[in-house]
């Protein structure tokens, strides 16, 4: 990336309320081409809020939202999409009896033939589903098999190369690797870093600052809505992040709560096996 180069997504103060409730306030996120930003917060923290406002669902109420250095306020996930921001949800909207090639052209299938005769190009959708899972590293057995069959971590795989494929500049994936086990979520994380890999910019929604650190380059920690903590890779190690995410000071507050007082001589008392003290 040059450095006079607009950040692909850039939110600077972004507030959204819903009457007198705050989902966001005054949260800011920077997302670069080739790059990771990792937004990171327990339930509640307002993750799922700022999607929407990226995915194009909900508008933004104060703040400012630039798409490649362009002031922008969305109107619908199409209008996202058609500005290359693809957003991959945890449910991941597949249909899961539907084939592997089917389910990656979903709602994009080329045709061919005219009229009457126009039918979907079967053979085409196959051939390149193949190709494109093949460019991002994923060899799947049979691009014909039920994507139901897939495991959640190939299912993911599939949902990031179709948007890779489709053109995303920007790529959103809400908790990937939230139902997964350690295995499968490695494998997910290597695709996630293929895609910046191809120049994407890639925001990474999680929970888990352990998988954040394993690809994020800045990290955003959002808590009840705000920001509590913004940081370049270089700028935090794994332990402080992990600290920060847990609670820090406030975490640190509940063990000297949570610790036992000695009971004080004096009081008396029983010991294990019933005897007085």
């Amino acid at each position: 990336m040059t450095e006079d180069r607009a950040p692909l997504v850039e939110l600077d103060g972004v507030s959204k309320y819903y009457g007198n409730i705050r989902a966001l306030e005054d949260v800011s996120l920077v997302v670069n081409a080739g790059e990771i930003s990792c937004v990171l917060g327990d339930n509640g923290a307002g993750k799922s809020t700022l999607i929407k406002i990226i995915a194009g669902l909900h508008q933004h109420d104060a703040g400012s939202f630039r798409i490649e250095g362009e002031e922008t306020k969305l109107s619908n996930p199409r209008q996202a999409l058609d500005l290359g921001i693809a957003t991959v949800y945890q449910d991941l909207a597949v249909v899961p009896l539907m084939p592997v090639w089917r389910n990656f052209f979903l709602g994009s299938e080329p045709t061919k033939g005219k009229g009457p005769f126009r039918r979907m190009d079967v053979d085409l959708m196959r051939r390149t589903t193949r190709t494109e899972l093949l460019r991002m590293g994923i060899d799947l057995r049979d691009v014909d098999q039920p994507i139901g069959t897939l495991s959640g971590g190939e299912r993911q795989c599939v949902a990031i190369a179709r948007a890779v494929y489709f053109g995303a500049k920007v790529l959103v994936l809400d908790e990937p690797t939230a139902a997964l086990g350690v295995k499968q979520s490695g494998v997910v994380l290597k695709y996630v870093a293929a895609a910046r890999d191809a120049g994407l910019g890639v925001v990474l929604i999680t929970h888990n600052p352990h998988h954040a650190y394993l690809v994020g380059d800045r990290f955003v920690l959002l808590k009840r809505g705000a920001m509590f903590g913004s940081h370049a890779r270089e700028e935090i190690t794994l332990d402080e992040l992990t600290r920060q995410m847990a609670g820090g000071s406030e975490l640190d507050d509940l063990r000297h709560e949570l610790e036992r007082a000695p009971v004080p001589t004096h009081l008396g008392g029983h010991t294990p096996d019933g005897t007085e003290k």
